[in-house]
């Protein structure tokens, strides 16, 4: 049978370390959250946001702020040097509209990780902001979170084939190529086919779903349909890694049968990472410009 990794049990030793960490800070650390949505989840997770921060040590800041002001209210918490980190609760209008939005977020406050600034250096395999390396980049806290359990479940990335189902701006590709930067091969699908990432690109292949799954090491869902046909054990190959960081199951009941460990969920550990995100951005950022 698989072994079942807790996010949640991960995501509380993350939290220890953030939380000695920030308590020997001279200046507290606020968080802005900005709800634009009538969307029930968006508020679920704001609050989850502000139970964590409450949790380590961050002052949260929720703003709740009509859509069509929003913009303004992200340049106004940009300007305020009290302000170390802003996320925005998604979606808003749509993916081009939020895409705009997203970029109007200071990179030195974006604790997403979703402004094209770091998105640059992500897909350039760049880990650091600045030549002498004292300003670490920022990942994109899901794809950081899903890397972060992987380590829990004792797999490393390099040499292993990787399958990742979802090619997102915002989680998929972003994984995807993160995980190529540390020395896998992965395989993604998404509706548009299939692509191949390795550490020096990525490429359009014709390896189907069951040829890909036969093989894999890891195997990676964020499906959000719940007409995605699920992942089986017949598909996949003993002691396989398998992690769901859909809201929805991707994969059928009978997976523990075949995984050597399973993650059935994600969420605890990517707000998690926001908050080591905000940590790292006041590290590289605000300390120095304070000092």
């Amino acid at each position: 049978m698989a072994k079942i990794i807790d996010p949640s049990e991960v995501a509380r030793k993350f939290r220890s370390e953030l939380r000695a960490q920030i308590a020997e800070l001279s200046q507290p650390l606020t968080l802005v959250g900005f709800l634009s949505t009538d969307s029930a989840p968006s508020r679920t997770y704001a609050e989850y946001t502000r139970d964590a921060c409450t949790d380590v040590g961050i002052r949260f800041d929720l703003r709740e702020v009509d859509r069509f002001q929003l913009e303004d209210a992200i340049e106004v918490a940009n300007a305020d040097p009290a302000v170390h980190g802003i996320m925005a609760y998604y979606p808003i209008f749509g993916v081009e509209r939020d895409r705009y939005l997203k970029d109007l977020v200071d990179p030195g406050k974006d604790v997403e990780g979703l402004t094209t600034h770091w998105a640059h250096k992500l897909y350039r395999n760049e880990r650091f902001a600045d030549a002498e390396k004292t300003k670490r980049a920022i990942l994109p806290c899901t794809p950081l979170a899903i890397l972060k359990l992987l380590t829990a479940a004792d797999c490393d990335p390099a040499g292993k084939k990787v399958v990742v189902f979802n090619r997102s701006e915002v989680v998929g590709r972003p994984l995807a190529r993160m995980l190529a930067n540390d020395g896998a091969e992965v395989v993604s699908f998404d509706v548009d086919g299939a692509l191949r990432f390795d550490a020096a690109r990525e490429v359009e292949t014709t390896t189907t779903r069951g040829e890909a799954l036969a093989t894999a090491d890891v195997v990676i869902t964020g499906v959000p349909s719940r007409n995605f046909p699920l992942v089986s054990a017949r598909e996949l190959r003993a002691g396989v890694v398998c992690v769901n960081f859909s809201t929805l199951k991707n994969f059928a009941d009978d997976i523990g049968e075949v995984a050597g460990v399973f993650v059935p969920r994600v969420g605890p550990m990517t707000v998690t990472m926001a908050l080591r995100n905000v940590l790292r951005l006041f590290e590289g950022y605000h300390r120095r410009a304070a000092s």
